[in-house]
């Protein structure tokens, strides 16, 4: 049988927020079968659970937000990602703060956390949303077309492509598939920062979003060059990290995808409205699991490579 995966033991994270600047510690803690990913705002009066779904969305502004009444949790797609990359099933997030800390901008601080916490199997089937006809959402055309679509696949594909008028953008790899069975999501994709440019910084911040972001938890650029001293981690960083964020936007499904997602121009808010419009359209998913892992997609049976 395929199993549900959770962690071992807590592990602890203390960071700011990328958009917020505050201060926030985070705990992961392991969590019983079926309880998906919550997110717990420890900071309130009363404790507030917001567990992970795709309704929960609210603010997509350059992040994805998840929210439970009056209760907020901001920029959840890194930490998402990491869990989805590794495939961890069941989890509880306590937070101090309304927004997850970006730590190095990318995922691969999570997957330090989840790593070094452990993962655990656990005795009940891992279950999957396996996609069985075509949805797909689209806004815009010619210059400002972009869209996002998910197709029945044997396992989980993801392939994206970026169009950024910006000339350092422009000489990096465009367009990346990334195969999950292939292991090699921390390898390949969780070390993808995210980037921004300092002509948008002013607006941003009179947003009140970006307030945390530098060097050091982000890909900066001005007009001509990338400003960090150790310039890019990959030569196509910039549309990995695209991949990274659809990854952490799509498992607000709650459940691992069965699917192959490909997307131009996609962002958190387009990323939302095709995994609602996935749920929407009872035809065109199913929940299924494998007793027999045999059965599974190449490499879902295994745990997630290290680096």
């Amino acid at each position: 049988m395929l199993r549900q995966r959770t962690l071992k033991t807590l592990t602890k994270a203390v960071g700011v927020g990328l958009h917020s600047g505050q201060r926030v510690e985070l705990t992961l803690r392991p969590a019983q079968p079926d309880t998906g990913i919550v997110f717990r705002r420890v900071d309130l009066p009363l404790p507030v659970d917001i567990p992970v779904s795709a309704t929960a969305a609210s603010d997509l502004r350059l992040a994805s937000t998840i929210a439970n009444g009056g209760a907020k949790v901001r920029t959840v797609e890194h930490l998402l990602s990491a869990c989805a990359g590794l495939g961890i099933d069941n989890l509880y997030v306590d937070i101090t703060a309304e927004e997850v800390p970006i730590l190095d901008g990318s995922s691969a601080s999570f997957v330090y956390l989840l790593q070094s916490a452990g993962i655990d199997q656990q005795n009940a089937p891992r279950r999957f949303l396996r996609v069985r006809k075509p949805v797909e959402v689209r806004e815009g055309e010619g210059e400002n077309l972009k869209w996002a679509r998910l197709d029945p696949y044997h396992g989980y594909k993801l392939s994206f492509e970026i169009d950024f008028a910006h000339r350092v953008v422009n000489a990096t790899g465009q367009r990346y598939v990334f195969d999950l069975g292939s292991g090699h999501y921390s390898r390949d994709i969780a070390r993808a920062r995210t980037f921004g440019f300092t002509k948008d910084v002013e607006m941003m911040r009179a947003n009140g979003l970006g307030l945390g972001a530098g060097m050091d938890n982000a890909i900066v650029m001005d007009d001509y060059r990338v400003l960090n001293a150790d310039g890019l981690r990959y030569d196509d960083e910039f549309v990995k990290h695209k991949i990274l964020d659809a990854m952490g936007d799509l498992y607000l499904l709650g459940k691992p995808l069965l699917a192959a997602y490909s997307a131009f121009r996609s962002g958190h808010a387009m990323n939302n409205q095709l995994i609602r419009a996935l749920l929407a359209d009872p035809q065109a998913f199913e929940l299924v699991s494998f007793d027999d892992e045999r059965e599974a997609p190449t490499g879902f049976g295994l745990p997630a490579r290290a680096w």
